[in-house]
């Protein structure tokens, strides 16, 4: 089976010590409002895969819960899972696998199925059928994204115009692999009411439309420094060297010279931005097809 996942996602995230390092955690208001979605929160022991957990940022969360959770944390990077095992986190155990194979989790398992900041890598028919296959019935995956202004989908209004000039760096990265502010990760849940002569005559999706959606606004206070340690973590830049890297770190320095907001005692400047969370629960009984 071929893997998922994409080369500037393995050589984006090869330093899985600074990613976990400069990468933010997740508001616990929007992780108490998904667990809730995912119809986990209180329920003692659940089982719960942290599919793409990377070096287990969201994987903590869940495991300092008082639920008690049993946490499945799947990992196809090496670094990132080595990262993750480091941790040593009571209640974890980490799975090398994929979204489209995920070996050593069985059918009709979990309870539910968690994303966090990974979806838009492996948004496609065969991961979700999948997610599906691991899910009991009625179980519900639920995905979470850390959304910096910088970082953020076209329509998204940036808060500063600092923000505003990263943002239009981001957008001119001319990386073609999907991100979440691309929006394409929704597009397999629609793929879901199509049929062809390959699949089934009658589309019954796997999962339930229209998703759920929620999001949660943050702001965090970071010098130019560690706003510059976070924004070379995206994996459009944490793959660059040499001049190319020089260059992004000159049009950064601009931003950063726009003087639209006040820095704290500090030297610190908020960053902006929204954790969005969304949710679909596995349809009982949606036939498992092939294709996609």
């Amino acid at each position: 089976m071929a893997s998922l996942i994409p080369s500037a996602s393995v050589k984006g995230f090869q330093d899985g010590s600074r990613y976990d390092q400069h990468r933010p955690s997740y508001p616990l208001e929007a992780v108490e409002s998904l667990l809730k979605h995912l119809q986990v929160a209180g329920l003692e022991g659940a089982r719960i895969v942290d599919l793409a957990a990377g070096t287990g940022k969201f994987t903590e969360l869940l495991a300092n819960r008082r639920e008690r959770f049993e946490i499945i944390a799947v990992e196809p990077h090496d670094g990132m899972r080595v990262e993750l095992e480091k941790k040593g986190m009571g209640g974890v155990k980490a799975l090398k696998g994929e979204a489209n194979s995920m070996r050593g989790v069985e059918s009709q398992s979990v309870d539910a199925v968690i994303a966090a900041q990974a979806f838009h890598w492996f948004a496609n028919m065969e991961a979700l059928q999948e997610i599906y296959r691991v899910l009991i019935p009625g179980g519900v995956f639920g995905m979470i994204w850390n959304v910096e202004d910088y970082n953020a989908p076209e329509s998204w209004v940036a808060t500063t115009r600092w923000e505003s000039k990263l943002k239009d760096i981001t957008w001119a990265s001319g990386n073609d692999n999907p991100r979440f502010r691309h929006s394409q990760w929704r597009e397999v849940f629609d793929k879901q009411l199509e049929s062809t002569p390959l699949t089934i005559q009658s589309a019954d999706p796997l999962f339930s439309l229209p998703i759920g959606e929620e999001t949660v606004k943050f702001t965090h206070w970071l010098s130019p420094d560690a706003i510059w340690d976070r924004f070379h973590t995206l994996s459009q830049f944490a793959v660059l060297e040499g001049q190319q890297l020089l260059d992004v770190k000159r049009q950064f320095d601009e931003a950063m010279a726009i003087s639209d907001t006040d820095k704290n005692e500090h030297g610190e400047l908020p960053v902006h931005g929204r954790t969005y969370i969304a949710w679909t629960s596995a349809v009982p009984g949606a036939p498992l097809r092939e294709g996609g």
